[in-house]
């Protein structure tokens, strides 16, 4: 019945048999047992498509209700004792899953030894089809458009501007946002492009800057690699900026102005029951992670 579940859930036999760490033979071997033993089809598959037969649909419907209903049964009776096992797959933007979040993660996976964890590196923040691809939950920096899922926040992300020393000499004396707007620019684009709203720490006063970048990307260490080597300006991760900035390669720029702080979200899809790995990781990072982010920013 999990089988059949998740071959639907992915759309294909290999898929499914990826999300299950088995073989496409294995899946559909399971597929056909699971048929003979209720001697009816449930599915109909050709080259290009695979599809429910309408008693496969109203199989699939209870299959997956009857399933929820003994997984929360199952860790109701045994959740006290049992610990989380199987494979947590998730899905985190590239500079933060291989640094940031990686020391939260070693801790739960040491927890729990039995739990495998799939940890899949990606900035793109129009998300993937959670149930198709086998996903768990994801973490992602920046506000949240997608409403159809629960989105916990966790953390913010401190922001900042800098720039190579030559580029800072170049430009001149700065002591206003305003003298930035005809300087080169590297953009962040996944969270700016053209625009940047700047906060003034002291007294909160704002000015919005237009600039006109060089350099766009959509990866956080590509923006700071293209800044240490003298291109422009950037507004980027303090966490990340400020191992420059102590090395000498960069200078933060305007010490009393900021970039707003983006929010960091752990998202999973609702659903009326979910699997204690998830859970567990849940708490995991919602513990975790500010004090994390408090430490590398030196703020707390």
């Amino acid at each position: 019945m999990r089988t059949l579940v998740r071959i639907v859930d992915a759309g294909s036999l290999s898929a499914a048999a990826r999300q299950l760490n088995t073989t496409q033979p294995t899946i559909s071997r399971r597929l056909k047992t699971l048929e003979q033993n209720l001697g009816i089809k449930l599915l109909n598959r050709s080259t290009h498509q695979l599809r429910l037969t309408e008693v496969g649909e109203r199989y699939y419907r209870g299959a997956r209700e009857l399933l929820e209903h003994w997984d929360k049964f199952d860790s109701e009776v045994t959740g006290t004792v049992r610990e989380p096992e199987g494979t947590l797959r998730v899905i985190v933007p590239h500079a933060f899953g291989q640094d940031v979040l990686v020391e939260p993660l070693t801790e739960f996976m040491c927890r729990y030894p039995h739990l495998n964890v799939e940890w899949l590196l990606h900035d793109d923040r129009a998300m993937s089809d959670f149930i198709a691809d086998g996903i768990d939950c994801a973490i992602q920096i920046g506000e949240i458009t997608n409403t159809n899922m629960v989105a916990i926040k966790i953390a913010e992300v401190p922001r900042i501007i800098a720039a190579a020393p030559q580029v800072i000499k170049k430009a001149g004396k700065l002591n206003h946002p305003s003298q930035l707007e005809n300087q080169p620019w590297l953009s962040l684009q996944t969270y700016y492009r053209q625009q940047l709203e700047l906060r003034n720490n002291k007294n909160q006063s704002q000015v919005n800057l237009n600039i006109t970048p060089r350099f766009y990307t959509d990866s956080l260490y590509a923006l700071r690699s293209a800044a240490v080597k003298g291109l422009g300006f950037c507004a980027g991760s303090q966490w990340l900026l400020e191992q420059d900035i102590k090395a000498g390669r960069l200078q933060r720029v305007l010490n009393s102005w900021c970039v707003d702080a983006l929010p960091m979200y752990i998202l999973y899809p609702y659903a009326r029951f979910y699997p204690a790995k998830l859970r567990l990781f849940v708490d995991e990072m919602r513990k975790k992670t500010p004090s994390i982010m408090q430490q590398i920013t030196g703020r707390g």
